[in-house]
């Protein structure tokens, strides 16, 4: 949902980088979230659940007071963490919307059926996200995840269906 990305001020006050693609149901007075581990995967189990007293937009993110955390050196500890919001909060998606952890392991297609290979990673990027697909015995293809390539899913049969355009599996 978010990352630290430092502190601000000398009360504890953090500024926060979104990681979602609605921020107003995650960065608002309320919401409890949870750090992530060092790793980035599940909750840290040796720290709290921290719920946010105030929120403020701020540059490309947000300055955000959590309860109770009301120093820097405290707060500073928290830099470079990720914030995760239990999947039972968290809105719905449309019907035209992954989550980031749904997709790799998918095994891709191309529309005549013949499997291309296995998202084995997916990288973040500006302006479009990027799957990696490792193909058997061929090496990897970063593919855009844009709807005008990826063309279809289906979670429970753990496929991707994409139309790369001309030459773009030859890179």
């Amino acid at each position: 949902m978010g990352r630290v990305r430092r502190t601000h001020g000398t009360k504890g006050e953090l500024q926060i980088e979104s990681l979602t693609d609605r921020p107003e149901g995650t960065f608002r007075s309320g919401v409890e979230l949870r750090v992530a581990s060092a790793d980035g995967g599940e909750p840290d189990p040796l720290l709290p659940a921290l719920r946010i007293e105030q929120v403020r937009p701020y540059r490309k993110g947000y300055l955000v007071i959590f309860e109770g955390l009301t120093d820097r050196d405290a707060a500073a500890l928290l830099r470079g963490r990720d914030l995760l919001r239990p999947f039972e909060e968290v809105e719905p998606l449309d019907a035209d919307e992954l989550f980031h952890h749904q997709i790799p392991g998918l095994r891709v297609f191309l529309p005549d059926g013949e499997e291309l290979g296995v998202v084995s990673g997916l990288f973040p990027m500006e302006p479009i996200d990027l799957l990696e697909v490792r193909r058997e015995g061929r090496g990897t293809v970063l593919i855009p995840l844009a709807r005008a390539i990826v063309v279809d899913w289906d979670l429970d049969e753990g496929r991707i269906t994409v139309d790369p355009p001309d030459g773009l599996l030859d890179l």
